[in-house]
């Protein structure tokens, strides 16, 4: 079993959470790049659930303990959402 048996392709999945966690951009302009930009742009269907799996695991993220850094934007203090995972933005 594989992992993109139940995601999308790797290239598609990490440009979408690049764009959705570090560049903080909303899932309509998320759409738009990938539509116009990109020949092998992930569909708004996929680019929607992909946001939704981030969001509803969101609780995922304070039950381990604090890890490193490695990006300018880091999980921990920069990027605070709602833990109840019905939320929806």
């Amino acid at each position: 079993q594989l992992d993109e048996d139940s995601l999308p392709p790797y290239d598609q999945l990490d440009r979408v959470i690049h764009m959705y966690i570090e560049e903080r951009m909303s899932p309509d302009l998320i759409i738009q790049n990938e539509q116009t930009l990109c020949k092998d742009g992930a569909s708004e269907t996929v680019i929607r659930r992909i946001i939704r799996l981030i969001d509803i695991n969101e609780y995922k993220r304070r039950q381990s303990p604090p890890g490193p850094k490695i990006t300018g934007l880091a999980f921990g203090k920069d990027r605070r959402l709602p833990i109840a995972s019905g939320w929806q933005k």
